[in-house]
């Protein structure tokens, strides 16, 4: 034959490389299975027919592709095809002793995203023990509602023995309050953090700084925040779909259309220039436009928040309140700390005349999110509806501008009420 059984096997594997940079999954995957017997058929002879001494044949073998990278490459294709109980699988064949930090990384984002907690919590603690330093797996972990003192303790030894690590446990710190929805002590952490020179005009913490603002409704510090991130990195994608919700809100519609175009040079495989143009259509009223705009973003990224809104807040305004429903609950499943998914859903339930409904949600958001402006608002907005809860409505209103002032959406609503 042309070819011996080890470089057919070497072949295999070249030429699913090749199917999946071309992006044919279903064939790389093919080509990956081919490639794992053609190396199994190998070990068996191998075992049957012992090595000779021959020294070429060292160096060959050697040099051929690890099966568990194989594995890997196989499961890459599975969540590319969106099939992750197969990528999942094809992973947890792998003995745990051979699994290196972006199997387990792999593998502990794959469990999260099937709601497998106790599995995914492991995983990302088995890379944070083989990499201290693996930030991903940290933010993993606390999102996961691990607490951050046990998140911390688990990189102690590695910032007591690298000179200029102190900023960890803050960072840490920092990245706890944020997945606990405590947005004043996230954003006082961070500043503190980006006042020190190591990580002055870091773009990732500029970028957390104007999602927290965001969250906290301060939308004119997010928008500066997101400028300054950009100014610094010109690529910059993450986060940008937010940075143009909030320009379009505030109708510059000419500056999100520039975004947009600015994102789709970059790379339209990502979620993020698919949400601006959607908002840009939103925005001038064209919401089958948007809602189109929206699908494509979520069908890149399914776990895209803002894609879910988009999408969600299009189905509204074109009457389909009930599939907006989903979109909204599932924003809410993603991001249970973010007040404009809760949002979008009460405003689906007075859209529908549920007011209970609503009620209860508000109140939910309420106890869930603590007594700040936004919540205080939001629960008024639902008082509002009922002609017997409008003095609570109106209580409610002079809390959140006593708190903060300056909030427009209690401003706006309290002006309405006086109409009355």
């Amino acid at each position: 034959e042309l070819f011996s059984p080890s470089q057919k096997y070497q072949l295999l594997v070249y030429h699913a490389d090749s199917l999946f940079h071309d992006k044919e999954y279903r064939n790389a995957v093919s080509k990956y299975t081919m490639a794992l017997q053609q190396k199994k058929a190998l070990s068996k002879t191998s075992k049957v027919r012992p090595s000779t001494g021959n020294a070429a044949s060292t160096p060959q073998s050697q040099c051929l592709p690890s099966e568990i990278e194989v594995k890997y490459k196989m499961a890459e294709c599975y969540t590319m095809l969106k099939q992750d109980k197969d990528a999942i699988a094809i992973l947890d064949g792998i003995p745990s002793r051979q699994r290196t930090p972006k199997i387990n990384m792999m593998l502990a984002n794959l469990y999260k995203k099937a709601g497998q907690e106790r599995s995914s919590v492991t995983s990302y603690k088995e890379v944070l023990r083989q990499c201290p330093l693996a930030l991903d797996a940290i933010l993993g972990l606390l999102s996961l509602s691990v607490k951050g003192a046990e998140v911390a303790s688990m990189t102690i030894n590695i910032i007591q023995s690298i000179p200029n690590l102190d900023w960890l446990s803050v960072w840490i710190k920092a990245y706890a309050f944020v997945h606990t929805g405590d947005n004043t002590r996230a954003i006082n952490t961070i500043c503190s953090l980006e006042k020190k020179s190591l990580l002055r005009d870091n773009v990732d913490l500029l970028g957390s700084l104007a999602d927290l603002y965001f969250r906290a409704g301060d939308n004119k510090n997010s928008i500066l925040k997101f400028e300054q991130a950009q100014m610094l990195d010109p690529y910059l994608i993450k986060g940008m779909d937010v940075y143009g919700y909030l320009l379009a809100r505030e109708g510059r519609l000419e500056d999100v259309e520039n975004l947009g175009c600015r994102l789709f040079n970059i790379s339209d495989q990502h979620a993020e220039p698919w949400v601006v143009s959607g908002c840009h259509s939103f925005y001038s009223k064209r919401y089958s436009r948007a809602l189109y705009l929206g699908a494509k973003a979520i069908q890149l990224n399914s776990n895209s928040v803002q894609a879910l809104l988009l999408k969600g807040a299009a189905l509204r305004n074109m009457g389909r309140v009930q599939e907006a429903i989903i979109h909204f609950r599932e924003a809410i499943r993603l991001a249970p700390c973010r007040l404009d998914c809760y949002e979008g859903l009460i405003e689906c339930y007075l859209a529908s005349n549920s007011i209970r409904e609503a009620m209860v949600m508000a109140n939910n958001v309420y106890k869930t999110l603590g007594a700040n402006a936004q919540t205080l608002t939001l629960l008024a907005t639902v008082c509002l509806e009922d002609p017997v809860t409008q003095e609570k409505a109106k209580t409610l209103l002079d809390k959140a501008l006593t708190q903060r002032p300056d909030y427009i959406k209690a401003v706006v609503k309290k002006a309405e009420l006086l109409s009355k």
